[in-house]
């Protein structure tokens, strides 16, 4: 864990999407800058305490805490990347019928429509968290699961296709809280599916 080069907060170019304000990714993107400062802070602080290749006693309690705490930051981080990155300006709504997603969907649910009823449930399940599609790297298919707080739901080893935020700062601004469906609605109006096929692994993998 070296703290020499510490991460940076990537831009986003996101002005102007169907349903969901300038306004609100404003909110958004500095709340995602919060997590990549305290990602850095914490890291740095926790090779304060291991540097000298040891963890004394009276500073485990110390050590235990900055560590829990750095899996929720650093997965907020990653997490929140991965939905900027999975939005673009002039969406499509849905994939086209023969795009590597479409196929995948097919795959591994028997139709698009069925993966998309399962990612969009989720997302409405109630509470606040992420709804993520991941991929499972030995069997290619995708399978969407719902991860509360950051670091607690994904499924290790599985990569993320697609992601959503669904934690109330990344709609509340332009819904109230019972029309959250609507942000969804909006969410795949915004989708970059280019990039999410990009994630793709396998067979699938865009070429």
């Amino acid at each position: 864990m070296a703290t020499n080069e510490a991460y940076q907060a990537k831009q986003f170019k996101l002005s102007g999407l169907q349903g969901i304000s300038d306004q609100t990714l404003e909110m958004h993107f500095k709340l995602y800058e919060g997590y990549v400062k305290e990602t850095n802070n914490l890291t740095e602080k926790i090779w304060d305490l291991v540097k000298d290749g040891k963890v004394d006693q009276e500073e485990m309690p110390a050590y235990s805490e900055l560590t829990r705490r750095l899996g929720f930051e650093y997965n907020g981080m990653v997490l929140h990347e991965y939905y900027f990155g999975n939005m673009t300006r002039g969406g499509s709504g849905d994939p086209g019928k023969q795009s590597a997603f479409f196929k995948a969907a097919e795959t591994g649910f028997g139709s698009y429509d069925i993966w998309k009823a399962d990612f969009v449930s989720i997302g409405k399940m109630r509470g606040v968290g992420w709804a993520i599609c991941f991929q499972d790297p030995k069997q290619g298919r995708l399978t969407n699961q719902w991860v509360t707080l950051h670091e607690i739901g994904g499924v290790v080893g599985f990569e993320p296709v697609l992601v959503m935020d669904v934690w109330e700062h990344a709609f509340l601004l332009d819904y109230k809280p019972a029309e959250r469906p609507k942000y969804i609605e909006a969410f795949f109006a915004n989708i970059d599916w280019q990039a999410v096929e990009g994630r793709l692994l396998g067979d699938f993998k865009k070429a």
